[in-house]
């Protein structure tokens, strides 16, 4: 079975494949400092729950913006499942041309979104990921990758409004029921959630003003079912896109071997 690791800056999605497609997915959260063993432990215990094993991986495939956890996943994969990952980067994956000055700098995470989308969906269509923070990625109608545009998340927004600001508690991200707060929390809440649909709305305007053809939405990441019933600019909501985009990855690799 293929292990597909997604690392991402705050949390880390783990699935399961089999030669059919998704078996299982976990969530834990990204640590630069968790070794190989621990991520192993953990595994171990939460795949058995499911009824898997760590003997029953053979395969794995990384996709990791965060540098420092690297090296654990990758003795992860050694030391565990007795294999070499395959670590995705502008230069390793199959039928993806990056067309920017550097494509060296792109996120791996950007670049398997724009082969899961385009995949689902086709193209052209920009990718709207929320997570740490969020891209709005293009996507060319042949699936190559166009660049896009990074903002800060929302979750770093209302972190930011806490630490910067010492009247202002940490509070959750939920949709207000109304735009105009009625005390701090409410303000708050209203502010960076709508805010944020704002920001969605007004860049995603913007780029298909810019780009010459039309352009399907497509919106995934940790936080994207907070916009989901909010905006009509985004098209389709798709949280599984990054893991299911590391598959097809996968899939091109060994085609291609």
């Amino acid at each position: 079975m293929l292990l597909a690791i997604d690392v991402g800056n705050t949390n880390s999605v783990i699935a399961l494949y089999d030669a059919k497609g998704p078996r299982a997915q976990w969530r834990t959260s990204t640590s630069a400092t968790r070794t190989a063993d621990e991520y192993a432990a953990w595994l171990s215990q939460i795949m058995a729950m499911g009824g898997f094993k760590l003997s029953d991986v053979a395969e794995c495939i990384i996709s990791n913006v965060v540098p420092q956890s690297l090296f654990h996943f990758r003795n992860l994969s050694r030391r565990y499942f007795n294999c070499e990952p395959f670590v995705v980067t502008a230069a390793t994956i199959p039928g993806v041309d990056v067309r920017i000055p550097k494509p060296g700098e792109v996120g791996a995470d950007r670049l398997v979104n724009a082969v899961g989308a385009f995949v689902a969906y086709g193209g052209p269509l920009v990718v709207v990921d929320s997570g740490t923070a969020t891209n709005f990625d293009m996507v060319g109608k042949d699936g190559g990758f166009e660049g896009g545009v990074i903002s800060p998340g929302i979750n770093l927004s209302m972190q930011a409004l806490h630490d910067a600001a010492a009247q202002l508690p940490r509070v959750a991200i939920e949709r207000p029921a109304r735009i105009i707060g009625k005390d701090t929390v409410g303000a708050m809440q209203s502010g960076v959630f709508w805010g944020y649909i704002s920001l969605i709305e007004g860049l995603v305007r913007r780029i298909k003003d810019e780009y010459p053809e039309p352009l399907k939405v497509v919106a995934t990441g940790g936080v994207v079912s907070l916009f989901e019933g909010a905006t009509d600019c985004i098209d389709v909501f798709d949280a599984d896109l990054t893991i299911r985009g590391l598959f097809e990855i996968h899939k091109r690799v060994k085609a291609k071997r």
